[in-house]
């Protein structure tokens, strides 16, 4: 994982070395301050010389300097450092989820997706900027005072020792605690997002049931749960701070208590003491302990990482399960189908198919009518033909070449697929058209829409096609989205497009009139209708009815009403008192 984590650092690499060197250069001047203070008191204050008082003041002061300009560049690299190592995995991270198949995204939920590409990144490039500065910085800062209070005085070192050795185990007993408890933390950060993004997307839903209170007692719910479970992190780690202060200061007392000792009653050797070497012992037991409280803050903060280091990784390591050959095929020939018996199931190995022995052939240009009830298999069906899933048994070709063999993008040009879920994009209307063919002209553009029965409604806009979308289409209508994602669809002029329920939301006089665009416009491609309305698909060469994931009936209209018992039971419903073909349906605008 860290490996993978600290391949995002990249052109960052430069920054990253600089700054642990400059957090060397702060430690080691910071070091030698005390060491100079020493001299300062017993040979200058103590002797009444004023030259080594200035002399080494100076000195202190030249240190103090450099300890300054260290410390600033050590944090600008490491600034610099660490957020561009941030940047780097968020485009990573976006880089590989635009790589996934459906059966990719299918694995993480979206709200799961963005709160590793915030928060969980977020805490990385906390951790890295900590690693960088006082992961150096602690460790070393404690290496240096250790050795210059040995050099100073080795019997009261050994104070130091023994609270180095009750410190590490304490901690160590803290970090593991916590890091179950952190791990825990960050799932709920999925499921608090996933109620924000819900709950926003569905604004008017809630607010048409009147249902604020009710979304409002959810959230809390939620918030309440995760500061309950922070809470509880927190706690461990807020042992921290008191058994670190009744560290440091059982250490001063000891100090002051022995260093006093050695100074009022003169040894010799190793036990011996100045005034000087007391107070810059002072200094360096403050280092010692404030370097290993830095440590326990590492810890803490890599604590909180590792658990979003995972996360990422999952993301980073995801492989997409749909990949081109490696000699892709880079032409589609024409818009032909066959599939041979297909059997499709979202989750291998279960043996539950979606879609079971699909044997079919449609000829290119034909226009196909899909019926079916709900979880039939409909959008399984036309989805494979574009490959967002590959088949679990049986081949599909296209062009009478398998799907597996094309390069994605080529097929993914000539399919053109119009989803149950229209998407549209902030921008402008001719933005969200060029999605489609972004060098296409507006004339294009304009004729698409035409073909779509777009043009009526963008005419009456103030802008026109300069007209400004809202996040998520939201500022449209569900029939006028769906119309200018089918003039979207038609500007990649495809050999085949697909219509998944695409028309459901307009009028039946709508819906008709698209359909003889669609027939008089591209005579060439082929077209599969999906569609919950007879209407929408009678007048199409030959209609596939969907049952269980199986081929219940294909012909044309009036062979299915002889032969087909669930075609004609849909027929009949849909005649008989009020269906399709007495009255309008809901409209789009």
């Amino acid at each position: 994982m860290i490996k993978k984590l600290l391949s995002c650092v990249r052109q960052y690499k430069k920054a990253s070395i600089l700054t642990p060197m400059f957090m060397i250069g702060e430690v080691l001047m910071e070091t030698l301050i005390p060491y100079v203070m020493a001299s300062l008191i017993d040979q200058g204050i103590n002797r009444s010389s004023m030259p080594d008082v200035y002399r080494y003041g100076l000195l202190m002061l030249l240190f103090a300097a450099f300890s300054l300009v260290f410390g600033v560049l050590g944090g600008k690299f490491g600034a610099e450092a660490s957020s561009g190592f941030a940047a780097n995995l968020r485009e990573d991270m976006y880089k590989n989820i635009q790589t996934f198949s459906f059966s990719n995204i299918d694995k993480f939920s979206t709200a799961g997706l963005v709160t590793r590409m915030t928060t969980d990144v977020t805490n990385v490039q906390n951790a890295y900027q900590m690693v960088l500065r006082i992961a150096v910085r602690a460790p070393l800062t404690f290496l240096c005072s250790i050795v210059m209070c040995f050099r100073t005085n080795r019997p009261l070192s050994f104070i130091f020792l023994a609270a180095v050795v009750f410190l590490s185990l304490c901690l160590s007993i803290i970090v593991r605690m916590a890091m179950k408890r952190f791990d825990q933390v960050f799932q709920r950060y999925d499921d608090l997002n996933a109620s924000v993004q819900e709950n926003v997307s569905a604004i008017r839903v809630v607010k048409a049931f009147v249902r604020e209170d009710y979304e409002t007692e959810k959230f809390r719910n939620a918030v309440s749960n995760l500061y309950r479970m922070f809470v509880r992190a927190e706690k461990v780690v807020c042992m921290n701070g008191p058994l670190m202060m009744f560290t440091v200061y059982s250490c001063i007392l000891m100090l002051s208590w022995l260093g006093a000792k050695f100074i009022i009653m003169p040894q010799s050797g190793a036990y011996a003491l100045t005034t000087g070497e007391l107070t810059s012992m002072f200094s360096y037991v403050m280092s010692v302990l404030m370097s290993l409280m830095m440590l326990s803050m590492i810890f803490v903060m890599l604590t909180m990482s590792m658990a979003s280091g995972r996360r990422i990784s999952e993301v980073l390591d995801e492989r997409a399960d749909i990949t081109n050959p490696e000699a892709p095929v880079l032409k589609v020939p024409n818009g032909r189908i066959d599939f041979e018996h297909v059997s499709f199931s979202y989750k291998t190995g279960t043996g539950e198919n979606t879609l079971s022995d699909i044997d079919l052939r449609i000829e290119s240009g034909e226009t196909i009518g899909i019926i079916g009830g709900t979880g039939s298999g409909k959008s399984s069906f036309v989805n494979l033909i574009s490959r967002l899933y590959d088949v679990s048994k049986g081949s599909i070709r296209v062009g009478g070449i398998d799907v597996r063999s094309y390069d994605l993008e080529v097929l993914r040009t000539e399919v053109a697929v119009v989803l149950q879920k229209n998407v549209l994009f902030s921008g402008t209307i001719l933005e969200n058209l060029r999605w489609g063919n972004e060098n296409a002209s507006e004339e294009e553009c304009r004729e698409a829409c035409r073909q779509a029965c777009a043009d009526e409604f963008i005419e009456r806009m103030p802008d026109g096609y300069q007209t400004q979308i809202t996040q998520g289409g939201t500022n449209v209508s569900g029939g006028q989205k769906q119309r200018l994602c089918i003039a979207r669809a038609l500007l990649k002029k495809p050999k085949i497009l697909i219509l998944d329920d695409s028309t459901s939301a307009v009028d039946t006089s709508t819906d008709a009139r698209i359909r003889k665009a669609l027939k008089e416009a591209i005579p060439g491609t082929t077209k599969l209708i999906i569609a919950q309305r007879i209407a929408s698909v009678m007048e199409a060469d030959k209609i596939l009815v969907l049952d269980e994931g199986k081929i219940s009936a294909f012909g044309t209209h009036d062979e299915l009403l002889n032969s087909s018992a669930i075609y004609r039971e849909i027929y009949q419903t849909q005649t008989q008192g009020g269906g399709d073909f007495d009255q309008p349906g809901p409209g789009g605008d």
